[in-house]
């Protein structure tokens, strides 16, 4: 057992003292869910508490950065189930032995020149790469395409040093997509890329705005999430070093270790649903067309749910978390990152034998009237090897 270092949960009072936390967001009332069982109850419910809802499934709503429903997240079933169908494929592959070896030789060379320098600076120089380089693998394309995604920072939709969303980084992201898919359509592949341009979706190629729709959702989902899991990782080691101990003791707990981490790390805050006909959530009054927010967050320190919640243990069973989301539209990314984070871990407990923070900065979060920290900014360690 051991606390997770300067990781606070901010809607702890909120939610003991009531299940939903009115909030504003871009000037629209938003009613947010705070407690477990009923943000899983909510995703179960998916005619009341719909993804069908362009643009407004983030929050903050993404009208102005991009112009194409991502797929498959903004539908809801049946639609939902066959889109999803259509590259499950690909996100399967991280179960395939050859693409974890692939994810395992790029961590460990990583890391390998980590351990050789005098210090790294994690977010930009190690997880950031990692998730770029990954996600190469995962689409079938050269690592050398992901040295363009890394040129995007964080976030495909917003400027490292500023809060708010920006266009012009939204409309760079829909050319390099456009460029991508007319060369898989001139030369199809065994890529993502050449699959979105040959796949039926009942009985009928896809349009190109359904390929847009795919391809953005692929490069915005699960980029800074990943990045803040890697980094937040890495400072708890650096915090609590038995961790490593404790991994190469017994290797099994890797398992649940890279649960709990999801779990206490929680790297997506918060998601919305719209409510079609109007709703009563838990007494607060949401109209036709108004959002609810579900807090991951929030629900993964329920202390009803979880013991101790907000101690980090890596042996942690049963685990009913919900990082990844929960219900029909749980995050199809999910095989993807909990292979990356339990090679890491594995990689880590191996090679490293302590880690030394030498700079850090926490990256927070506004979320209406809270602020959470989530990840880092900057994050400048020494790996030291392992003896």
């Amino acid at each position: 057992m051991s606390t997770m270092p300067a990781n606070p949960d901010p809607f702890q009072q909120a939610r003991e003292i009531r299940p939903v936390e009115e909030c504003e967001f871009q000037g629209e009332r938003v009613p947010m869910l705070l407690r477990h069982r009923d943000i899983r109850e909510a995703t179960r419910d998916w005619k009341t508490f719909s993804s069908d809802a362009p643009f407004r499934v983030p929050i903050p709503s993404e009208e102005s950065v991009r112009k194409v429903r991502q797929l498959p997240i903004e539908t809801d079933p049946p639609n939902h189930t066959d889109y999803r169908r259509l590259i499950e494929p690909f996100f399967n592959r991280p179960r395939e032995p050859w693409m974890q070896e692939k994810i395992r030789a790029l961590i460990a060379g990583m890391l390998g020149s980590a351990l050789a320098a005098e210090s790294i600076e994690v977010v930009k120089e190690f997880a950031l790469p990692v998730q770029s380089r990954a996600l190469a693998i995962l689409l079938g394309v050269p690592l050398a395409a992901a040295d363009e995604w890394i040129c995007w920072g964080m976030n495909v939709f917003k400027d490292s040093d500023a809060e708010g969303l920006n266009e012009e980084k939204g409309a760079g992201l829909d050319r390099y997509i456009q460029r991508r898919l007319d060369e898989a359509e001139g030369a199809p592949g065994d890529d993502f890329f050449s699959a979105l341009t040959t796949v039926e979706f009942r009985g009928r190629r896809l349009t190109r705005e359904e390929m847009t729709g795919f391809c953005n959702l692929t490069f915005a989902g699960g980029r800074d999430t990943v990045i803040h899991s890697i980094s937040s990782i890495v400072a708890h080691i650096a915090e609590c070093p038995e961790t490593l101990r404790m991994l190469r003791d017994n290797p099994k707990l890797v398992m649940s270790a890279t649960e709990e981490f999801m779990r206490h790390i929680s790297p997506i805050t918060h998601l919305a649903r719209v409510c079609p006909h109007g709703a009563d959530v838990q007494g607060s009054h949401v109209e036709p067309g108004g959002r609810v927010s579900l807090c991951w967050a929030s629900a993964n320190r329920d202390a009803s749910v979880f013991d101790a919640p907000d101690e980090l243990r890596l042996d942690r069973k049963p685990n009913p978390h919900v990082a990844f989301g929960s219900g029909p539209h749980t995050c199809i990314g999910a095989l993807h990152s909990r292979v990356l984070i339990r090679v890491l871990l594995e990689e880590l407990s191996a090679n490293v034998g302590s880690v030394r923070v030498i700079e850090s900065s926490r990256h927070v979060e506004p979320i209406a009237h809270f602020d959470r920290e989530i990840g880092f900014d900057r994050l400048v360690v020494c790996f030291n090897p392992r003896q």
